[in-house]
């Protein structure tokens, strides 16, 4: 019996490990073998399109988050929860499975998670004698962090002491500053009926949090990073930025180096989550041979396996406990307790996703450029509200 494997050609060291997994696992099986075919990042959506209007598609995918929920509401893949031993669905991370989840069905699984947070020079804290956080239960308020920076800027040539990787493009806007608006009180979109974002994406509250934001660029606290250096180089004393930096950061500025929880507006602390998945497709004929390859890859041992080569946090309870860096003891334990207490929140389980992130991703370059916040957030709520209904609401065939 011969499976077909799809995977993102993300970065080597996760190609070598993938493949030397489907390799042990093709050795142990026997009867299954598997057959790998990695998708270039960039046409990854396209090429599964593609494959799903010509019936092609592979027995077992992986995915990034953002397109999850389009491909559960095209009924490209089906429920894991029959198919996965209970135990595995036991040890996955209380954000797997938020992530995973639509409809009452868990569709996908997880091998990694992401983190995001505020790196900090510990040293730079100390001279203005800042208070530091331990938890996400006890981060900073907006009041203090407000008040951390104008310290931090009156000690510094330029004023700049922050870097939010303006750097970066894509969804990182999306992933990194939509836990403003959660942290304040409101979203992306109103998750009760995933309706409307009229009323949530545009309320007061998510105003006042990106107009907070705009404050710190129009008052020069924030580093441009073109060079994406800002923090490597000291320019800047704190880094909003997420788990797959920390490597890069620690060999840097060494046992100077913190990890906080980001700021609480309000409502507190909150943090994105979510990455690449592992799904079964309607297609597949073997849906039992599939959900075994991914027990597989969900055993601690492969899980760290790959976590070891890209630094993500864990997807299982299990593999965080034997983690390094993101067990109990270790330097990133904050990014695995804020996945296991709820301090994370998943993108929205709507369809629609890829149309929230691309018209918040364009509200927030016309709030840093000094656009109004309300009438950017406005525009963003027009037209997500108008995709919506474009596809009468998205309606949840019953899988």
């Amino acid at each position: 019996m011969v499976l077909h494997v799809w995977a993102h050609a993300g970065q080597e060291a996760e190609r070598q490990v993938l493949q030397a997994q489907l390799e042990r696992y093709n050795q142990q099986s026997g009867k299954i073998q598997l057959k790998l075919t990695f998708i270039p990042e960039r046409d990854y959506n396209a090429q599964v399109q593609a494959a799903a209007l010509a019936g092609d598609l592979p027995d077992v995918l992986e995915f990034d988050g953002p397109y999850l929920y389009n491909y559960i509401w095209q009924r490209h893949l089906i429920p894991l929860e029959d198919v996965l031993p209970r135990a595995l669905l036991d040890d996955l991370l209380p954000s797997i499975v938020a992530q995973g989840s639509y409809g009452q069905h868990l569709y996908s699984v997880g091998v990694y998670d992401s983190g995001l947070g505020l790196y900090v020079r510990k040293s730079a804290l100390q001279k203005i004698e800042a208070r530091i956080p331990t938890s996400a239960a006890d981060a900073w308020s907006i009041e203090e962090f407000n008040q951390i920076l104008g310290q931090l800027a009156a000690l510094d040539d330029d004023q700049a002491v922050l870097d939010i990787k303006l750097n970066y493009s894509g969804e990182w806007f999306t992933y990194g500053f939509s836990p403003l608006l959660q942290s304040a009180g409101a979203d992306l979109i109103d998750r009760r009926s995933y309706q409307a974002s009229d009323g949530t994406i545009n309320s007061a509250a998510a105003v006042s949090a990106m107009q907070q934001l705009h404050t710190w660029i129009r008052r020069g606290y924030v580093d441009p990073n073109l060079d994406d250096a800002a923090f490597t180089r000291g320019r800047v004393a704190l880094s909003w930025v997420g788990h797959w930096e920390y490597e890069r950061y620690r060999n840097v500025h060494k046992d100077d180096l913190l990890v906080l929880p980001l700021p609480d507006f309000g409502q507190g602390s909150r943090t994105g989550q979510g990455s690449w998945n592992w799904g079964i497709t309607r297609h597949s004929k073997h849906s039992r041979a599939a959900a075994q390859f991914i027990e597989f890859l969900m055993q601690a041992d492969e899980v760290l396996a790959m976590c070891n080569a890209n630094g993500a946090v864990p997807g299982t309870k299990s593999a965080v406990r034997q983690s390094v860096l993101y067990g109990r003891q270790g330097p990133l334990a904050l990014f695995a307790a804020q996945l296991m207490q709820g301090v994370s929140v998943p993108r929205p389980k709507t369809p629609a996703y890829p149309v929230i992130t691309t018209e918040f991703q364009n509200a927030f370059q016309q709030i840093r450029n000094g656009g109004d916040a309300k009438q950017a957030l406005d525009i963003a709520a027009q037209k997500i509200d108008r995709d919506i209904r474009d596809n009468q609401g998205y309606p949840f065939l019953q899988q």
